[in-house]
C-alpha cells in the first residue's frame, strides 16, 4: 500500500466519526479537494506530489475533529505530526516539510517556503472553485487572482 493510500485510510476512519453527515460529506470533500489541488500544483511546481498531497489531506483535519477553528492551523500541524510519527510514513525531514505546511496555511497574506505556499494555494482552489457562486474571501484575494493568472484561467 503506497504512503498517500496509508493516510487517506487512517483519514478516513478520523471522518467516519463525525456524526453529522453534512459535516462529514464537507470535511471529506474539503480534505481531498484540496489534496488534489496541491497535487496538481506540485506537478506544476516541480514540488514533492506525495508531500502535497499528504499535506493536503491533514491541513483541517483537526478542525474537523474539535469542530473548533481556533488556532487549527497550529493545532492541525501537532495533530499532523502525531499521526505522522504513529503511522511511521514520513522520514523527519518529510514530517518537517508538511507540518510547516499545515502550520502556515491560514496565513494567505504572508509568503513562507515553497511548499508552504502550494499548500495556502491548494486551499484557496478548492474555496474557491468549489462553489463560484460565493464571493472570494479578502484575505484570499490576491492569491485567487494569482492563481488564476498561472493557471491561464
Amino acid at each position: 500500500m503506497s504512503r498517500l493510500k496509508d493516510l487517506r485510510t487512517y483519514i478516513d476512519k478520523e471522518l467516519a466519526n463525525i456524526t453529522d453527515l453534512d459535516k462529514r460529506t464537507s470535511a471529506t470533500a474539503h480534505l481531498y479537494g484540496v489534496s488534489l489541488a496541491a497535487t496538481i500544483l506540485a506537478k506544476k511546481r516541480g514540488l514533492n506530489e506525495e508531500l502535497a498531497a499528504m499535506s493536503g489531506m491533514l491541513h483541517d483535519l483537526h478542525a474537523y475533529k474539535s469542530g473548533s477553528y481556533d488556532d487549527h492551523a497550529h493545532l492541525g500541524a501537532d495533530l499532523a505530526r502525531k499521526i505522522l510519527e504513529e503511522l511511521g510514513i514520513t522520514s523527519k525531514e518529510e514530517t518537517d516539510i508538511i507540518c510547516s505546511a499545515i502550520y502556515h496555511h491560514d496565513d494567505k497574506l504572508v509568503t513562507d517556503s515553497p511548499m508552504d505556499e502550494l499548500l495556502k494555494d491548494a486551499d484557496v482552489i478548492d474555496h474557491c472553485f468549489k462553489d463560484s457562486s460565493k464571493p472570494v474571501k479578502e484575505k484570499e484575494q490576491k492569491r485567487y487572482d494569482a492563481l488564476c493568472k498561472e493557471l491561464g484561467l
